[in-house]
């Protein structure tokens, strides 16, 4: 039988539908990138904000039409089955199999059971949890993180250090959907770096909700640092990032090794949220704006390359004319490398649904559009600044006329980030999935335009 995937969301949802793809291969079933070819189709699905929950509806209607077709068994997987199971199961009959997250330690059974003795199986029981019940889910076991098939091409792969999240930011469902934080065994992660090293990979992009609480529950004290510096030290990794630290658990140590270690990326994700300390106290975050600039401050002194990434919020409930200033000339002062910004979505079951003083959805877009312009005139002049400077390309892709090479330099992280164009000169073949240096000559909009060295 042929199987079909679609994966929605963020890469700690990629690793799952990886690791899925790799249990349908392990059980002899080819795997397909044609909907009108595929037996079977597996959608996991994110159900963080209401974007994501809308997109993840459209996606599971358009799949259920190939059932009109070829498709017999279409199973639907991920955040928004752990959300919203008993919803699901009424009012989308067209799925055969709902999965939830709890139950990926039993994945394969109930997908077996499903397409061997054509059984759905169904769960009555209604998710709806208070924060003092919430607990840890079953992570998928360590047969399944290395017999994952890779999706996302030759040179890199994601990997997932813990799964859930304990922060308990209030505009959060994280922790609802994925239940408290658990980390991986370090020799586990460890075991997975290397299996992926021997099979080409040559960076690793480390991720979990919060990478910085990595180790705390299993070893009393955050080991992310000690891990980077294990996972640096396997020949063939060229290049290792990790996202998603928040600022109250980045430490010196963590800093320092950055700074030493060429082949950690000099590249911090510091999802901060906001700067107000009245709206960051409503948000249940552990830090204050004082502690966020501090570490700034900190990280550029210790790194004068670094590149510093970070989140935002706007119209969160309460968040005033002054509260909204203050994050502006927030951003206006600090100049950040990279934001990105969100407007507040309101999420059930979350404290912050409960706040009064909700704010309209114009005034969100208002403010959403102002940051965004002003960190537009921050990037662009960031990115004149690189013109003249050399860099290490890892070369990726040719652009669809053939014209450019494509790449990313060590401070872009795939798929968020911006692209560096090589004008081609006949070098492709020679140069694809390698590392070479380059002059920046030019710059478009977040992308680089850039000359091979002579």
């Amino acid at each position: 039988m042929n199987v079909g995937f679609v994966s929605l969301g963020c890469s700690k949802n990629l690793i799952d539908t990886e690791a899925t793809i790799g249990l349908f291969k392990k059980n002899n079933f080819n795997i397909v990138n044609d909907e009108e070819k595929a037996d079977i189709i597996v959608i996991n699905t994110c159900g963080f904000i209401e974007s994501a929950k809308e997109e993840a509806i459209n996606t599971i209607l358009e799949m259920a039409e190939f059932k009109n077709k070829r498709c017999k068994y279409l199973i639907v997987m991920g955040c928004l089955v752990q959300r919203y199971y008993e919803e699901l199961i009424k009012a989308l009959p067209e799925v055969d199999l709902f999965l939830r997250i709890d139950e990926y330690d039993k994945l394969w059974e109930k997908i077996e059971d499903l397409i061997k003795r054509d059984i759905v199986i169904k769960n009555k029981k209604k998710i709806n949890k208070k924060v003092s019940e919430i607990t840890q889910m079953p992570m998928l076991k360590q047969e399944e993180y290395l017999n994952r098939v890779i999706t996302t091409g030759k040179n890199y792969a994601y990997i997932k250090i813990g799964e859930g999240c304990s922060n308990m930011c209030t505009y959060c469902a994280i922790p609802y959907i994925r239940g408290k934080f658990v980390s991986r065994k370090k020799e586990e992660i460890l075991e997975e770096a290397k299996t992926l090293a021997k099979k080409g990979i040559q960076e690793l992009i480390i991720i979990a909700q919060d990478t910085t609480k990595y180790g705390i529950d299993i070893y009393g004290e955050s080991k992310l640092a000690e891990l980077l510096e294990e996972l640096s030290k396997i020949k063939e990794i060229k290049w290792i990032r990790f996202l998603y630290s928040y600022p109250e658990g980045i430490t010196d140590e963590l800093i320092n090794l950055v700074a030493k270690n060429d082949k950690i990326a000099k590249y911090f994700d510091i999802p901060i949220q906001h700067i107000s300390n009245k709206i960051l106290r409503k948000m249940n975050r552990k830090t204050s704006k004082e502690d966020i600039i501090n570490l700034i401050n900190k990280i550029r002194e210790k790194i004068p390359e670094v590149t510093l990434r970070t989140s935002l919020i706007v119209g969160f409930p309460g968040e005033t004319k002054e509260d909204f200033q203050e994050l502006y000339d927030f951003v206006e002062k600090t100049k950040f490398d990279k934001l990105g910004t969100f407007m507040y979505s309101k999420e059930e079951g979350t404290p912050a649904e409960r706040l009064p003083e909700q704010i309209h959805g114009n005034t969100k877009k208002s403010r959403y559009n102002k940051i965004m312009s002003k960190q537009q005139q921050i990037s662009k002049n960031i990115q004149e600044k690189k013109i003249g400077k050399k860099y290490e390309v890892l070369i990726e892709n040719t652009s669809f006329d053939g014209k450019y090479l494509v790449g990313r330099t060590m401070q872009d992280v795939p798929d968020i980030d911006g692209l560096v164009y090589i004008k081609n000169n006949d070098i492709a073949q020679k140069v694809l999935n390698k590392f070479i240096n380059c002059d920046i000559i030019d710059i478009s909009n977040y992308d680089l335009i850039a000359k091979v060295c002579e």
